[in-house]
């Protein structure tokens, strides 16, 4: 590596994530950490990581470049990433590194970096930098070795989780729970010794950094049959499924339909405000009708802001956001740091379920088929902010309302879309809703993919 260079592909928009071992390997990872202390000059700062085989390695590696800087590290192994979230803000460090990919294919792995109070490290809040200490490896001068030691905060992280429910409260339920050998599997089997009312039907819940049954990534639709299978096969009340970090949780009603994040959002919106009278709900620009309809009838504000968790969690605080919400499936709250957790949305789901004392399916058909949704559609096209303006000049003058929060978002009557450049891969995303109207969905979605299509 050498000073000429401008910029290292795995240093994202918002973490760090790359193929092994051209893009990503243990010498970097021993540079990012020390990158990383050399910018924050922290303390203590935890470190968890993920399944994936290079991960014991990977976060070995970034415990040296710590330590060697003369900060301390708090070892919590494997887990789910928003327990190094929890972690950071529970003991009161001055930072966290998850390693992980995520949902990428087996050859990858990454890296997700907070600071104190699990605040977001992106590329506007101190990535860039890290990335120009790496390039360059000119780490500040350490006066001492640091020390690493293992410890458990699981006791602690589960006491939090179960403090956003009244166990006491929940209904006999039988839910399928798809953990796609990844992280969730571990939290899973302590929950369900606090909660002997539901019963757990756990697929694939081995922790296995081979991935033999795929690279869980239930936002793809060909992912999802197993879940399906296994919610109409146990006659399930409903099913739950996980990325492999488990920072997101992806929902199935009793009758095995999946159910779009954008409803989920709304529906834990509305929930919190309920509890909360008054409270502010922060969401993405992408789908937005059926959430701040929820979020004010049951009393509450409705926030939109830029999609991504770190203008997510700023806006949060900012605004002192009780929960937030992303049709990704990202779910954030406050008394979690503003972080995001992938177990905290289907305990509140179980308790609200049980509160209705209606099927899920009976719960969502109503919004669902009030506000018909397209699902997030890509598209690869070589001049992402050409291609936005040519479809905003396409409606420009027959719009009730324009709005640039995230790429363009165009509202009328009966119908609006939201049409934004991806932060990470060279590719328009696609948003469409309408009011009870999925014939119209259809038509328009249809019209600005041919417009896509014809501009580039």
């Amino acid at each position: 590596m050498t000073s000429t260079q401008k910029h290292l592909t795995s240093f994202k928009a918002y973490d760090i994530r790359g193929r092994i071992p051209d893009e990503l390997n243990a010498d970097m990872a021993y540079k990012i950490g020390r990158g990383y202390a050399s910018l924050l000059s922290p303390k203590k700062v935890c470190i968890g990581r993920d399944v994936r085989l290079s991960s014991e390695d990977f976060s070995a590696s970034v415990t040296r470049g710590l330590t060697d800087q003369g900060c301390d590290v708090i070892d919590i192994g494997l887990c789910p990433t928003e327990e190094v979230y929890f972690a950071t803000f529970h003991l009161k460090l001055d930072g966290g590194i998850m390693v992980t990919a995520s949902h990428n294919p087996m050859d990858y792995n990454g890296m997700k970096l907070v600071r104190e109070q699990a605040k977001p490290i992106s590329a506007d809040s101190g990535l860039k930098d890290i990335e120009r200490l790496v390039i360059d490896e000119r780490f500040s001068p350490a006066t001492r070795k640091g020390e690493a030691q293992s410890v458990s905060v699981r006791a602690a992280y589960i006491d939090h989780l179960m403090s956003y429910i009244h166990p006491e409260k929940l209904k006999k339920f039988r839910i399928v729970m798809n953990c796609g050998n990844g992280c969730a599997s571990p939290i899973l089997d302590e929950l369900e010794k606090r909660l002997p009312m539901l019963e757990f039907i756990k697929l694939f819940p081995e922790p296995d950094g081979t991935f033999p049954n795929g690279i869980p990534n239930p936002i793809l639709p060909e992912t999802r049959g197993v879940t399906i299978d296994a919610i109409k096969t146990h006659k399930a009340d409903l099913g739950i499924a996980w990325d492999g970090d488990c920072d997101r949780c992806f929902f199935f009603d009793e009758k095995g339909e999946f159910l779009e994040g954008y409803y989920i959002v709304g529906f834990l919106g509305a929930a919190f405000v309920k509890r909360h009278p008054g409270a502010k709900i922060v969401h993405d620009p992408r789908l937005v009708w059926n959430t701040a309809e929820m979020v004010r009838e049951a009393g509450g504000i409705p926030i939109m802001t830029k999609a991504g968790h770190a203008f997510i969690k700023e806006r949060m605080r900012m605004e002192d956001a009780i929960y937030g919400g992303e049709m990704s499936a990202h779910h954030y709250f406050r008394d979690f740091a503003y972080a995001d957790s992938g177990m905290i949305p289907w305990l509140l789901m179980v308790e609200t379920i049980s509160a209705e004392n209606k099927p899920l399916s009976e719960l969502m058909a109503d919004r669902m088929d009030k506000y018909p949704v397209s699902g997030e559609i890509n598209r690869k096209v070589a001049d992402p902010p050409g291609v936005l303006r040519q479809i905003e000049d396409s409606y420009k003058g027959k719009e009730f309302n324009v709005e640039y929060v995230d790429g363009v978002s165009m509202e009328f009557k009966d119908w609006r879309f939201n049409l934004r450049a991806s932060n990470t891969e060279p590719v328009i995303r696609l948003n469409v809703e309408t009011r009870h109207n999925p014939e119209l969905l259809k038509e328009k979605t249809n019209e600005i993919l041919g417009l896509i299509e014809k501009a580039g």
